[in-house]
């Protein structure tokens, strides 16, 4: 019996931590958009909720493997759940680590390298973004180019009216913000605000003819930090994917 209680006290402690640590990797990122902390901070408490989520896996693995041991099924139970939990905690901050190391330190996405879409209304927006808002020029289309070779224009054999009127639906079904929509300069500007940590990444859209058709350019600029983890190419893919359905 006191063997038992001791592999119980084992579960109970490593799904404790468990959940302390997968509670503070939640609030690392709801805290940032909720405005309780900058989301450097947001940064800080996620990489730290990690390191628990690791111990949390230790501490309930040693609880599982006891458990079974010892026929123990609410152990066995609660310290897999435990576990699962670890592995979530841990894994985000680890798979976002590895995705930084496999996409270029860029926040600027767009279709045309040599003539990006530029922003108009949304500037009001960014003034204090830590990101500017004008182009980073060749060195940044050159990291783009090599990491994201098919994020191409979008050329359609329709008048530009009704692609722009397409353009605009789409944005909006992608669950944009729209700021702007100039029919006259075939020019959509709108907000992306991301779930977790709510930054704001802001995208124009350009429609202009093309021969006997109509080309649509995306640009994605996120406000905040260095590198977007590749979620401005991400999303410039999925609205011109929904454009051609």
């Amino acid at each position: 019996m006191a063997e038992d209680m001791k592999i119980l006290v084992t579960v109970f402690i490593g799904l404790f931590v468990a959940v302390v640590f997968g509670l503070s990797c939640m609030l690392a990122g709801f805290g940032s958009r909720w405005g309780w902390w900058y989301f450097r901070t947001g940064f800080i408490i996620l990489r730290w909720s990690a390191y628990g989520g690791l111990v949390a896996i230790l501490a309930c693995s040693i609880g599982l493997i006891c458990s079974f041991r010892g026929g123990i099924t609410v152990g066995a139970a609660l310290a897999l759940i435990g576990v699962l939990i670890g592995i979530a905690t841990a894994g985000i901050p680890l798979s976002w680590q590895q995705a930084l190391k496999r996409v270029p330190r860029i926040h600027d996405i767009t279709t045309d390298t040599t003539n990006p879409p530029r922003f108009i209304s949304i500037l009001p927006l960014r003034k204090n973004a830590s990101n500017q808002a004008e182009y980073g020029g060749p060195d940044v289309a050159a990291q783009q180019l090599a990491a994201y070779p098919d994020t191409k224009p979008l050329v359609v054999n329709q008048p530009g009216a009704i692609v722009f009127e397409r353009a605009l639906d789409s944005a909006r079904r992608m669950g944009w913000e729209i700021i702007d929509a100039n029919k006259n300069d075939g020019r959509i500007e709108a907000v992306d605000t991301t779930f977790w940590f709510g930054f704001k990444d802001d995208i124009v859209i350009r429609v202009r003819a093309d021969g006997s058709g109509s080309r649509i350019d995306l640009r994605s600029v996120s406000r905040e930090g260095r590198s977007d983890v590749g979620m401005n190419a991400k999303r410039i893919q999925a609205f011109l994917k929904m454009m051609q359905s």
